[in-house]
């Protein structure tokens, strides 16, 4: 299991457009992947765009992503590169 954290820095939050492509970036990926809010007590499958969406994530917020299964150690830096890129 991998995991890391993300302060969003983008100012409108986590929402539908960079959501999107979140998904589809990790929808080639065999690990099961989680976003969690632990201020906000949320999390959701990142492989879902419509659970990703409700957990309505802000500017400021922390997001833990864990990363489970067969190809995590290529994953795990692959995602945290994206959030870095997007969020």
């Amino acid at each position: 299991m991998k995991t890391f954290d993300y302060t969003v820095k983008d100012e409108l939050g986590i929402h539908a457009r960079p959501a999107g492509l979140l998904v589809k970036q990790i929808a080639g990926i065999k690990s099961n992947v989680t976003i969690a809010v632990k201020a906000k007590n949320k999390s959701a499958d990142a492989k879902r765009l419509m659970a990703v969406m409700k957990m309505a994530v802000k500017q400021g917020d922390v997001v833990t992503v864990t990363i489970e299964g067969e190809d995590e150690d290529t994953a795990a830096p692959q995602i945290e590169q994206f959030f870095k890129e997007n969020f």
